[in-house]
């Protein structure tokens, strides 16, 4: 008996179901057929109900969801010029992570998240820029945006159901301040508004390695998870 023809049924299902993945990705992405336009219905996106600090102006609609795995960067600095004592805080974390959907229990790569220098600001962007933001990049097109917590929108990891995990990063609203095509005239990303950061588990500065002259210019890695919800 041929064992691989009872095996093929089963392969080509998954072949299948991989197939259809990557239509849908294709059409929530503007890949297939330019099918930007309808991406927001498609996926249907539900952002949890957030505290009002956190939530986006009404008029914003989310249209894409992403579950990050990454890490937050920390470098141990002084807490002031010339002192003795030093923190992991002083400068703000460095966020690099990749940002996943899932489709038929198969997770595909949609963002990148980063820091990076905002090179194309608008008109919310702060003067001067920071030397660099918060970015998400498109894996399809390579647009993107870049984003800022402009007006303490932040909560305490612990203290909303959206936000469960104490002892976390905060949970964010950052609004856009600037964006870009990819190199191909992409432009999935640069619509963008507002992107919540919700469901953080993990990536708060270590409690200790970093007290003391002799402990800077430490840096470390710390593993975090969250959900990100983009709003245009």
């Amino acid at each position: 008996m041929n064992y691989n023809l009872r095996k093929q049924p089963k392969k080509t299902a998954r072949l299948r179901k991989l197939f259809a993945a990557a239509l849908v990705l294709g059409c929530a992405f503007g890949t297939v057929a330019h099918a930007q336009p309808q991406n927001a219905q498609a996926q249907n996106i539900n952002p949890p109900t957030t505290a009002p600090i956190i939530t986006p102006p009404a008029g914003n609609s989310a249209f894409l969801l992403g579950h990050a795995v990454g890490t937050q960067g920390y470098i141990c600095l002084p807490t002031s010029t010339g002192a003795s004592a030093a923190s992991w805080t002083v400068a703000a974390a460095r966020p690099e992570a990749t940002l996943f959907q899932s489709f038929f229990r198969q997770d595909f790569q949609i963002l990148t998240h980063f820091l990076s220098p905002d090179t194309n600001p608008n008109e919310a962007a702060p003067n001067p820029l920071p030397f660099g933001s918060p970015t998400w990049q498109s894996s399809f097109d390579s647009s993107k945006v870049w984003g800022a917590v402009l007006h303490s929108n932040s909560i305490p990891a612990g203290s909303d159901p959206s936000c469960p995990n104490t002892g976390s990063i905060p949970c964010l609203l950052l609004q856009s301040i600037g964006s870009q095509e990819g190199p191909t005239g992409g432009k999935f990303m640069t619509k963008t508004t507002f992107v919540q950061r919700l469901n953080t588990k993990g990536g708060s500065a270590p409690a200790d390695g970093c007290s003391t002259a002799a402990d800077v210019g430490k840096q470390t890695l710390v593993p975090y998870t969250a959900d990100y919800f983009f709003f245009r």
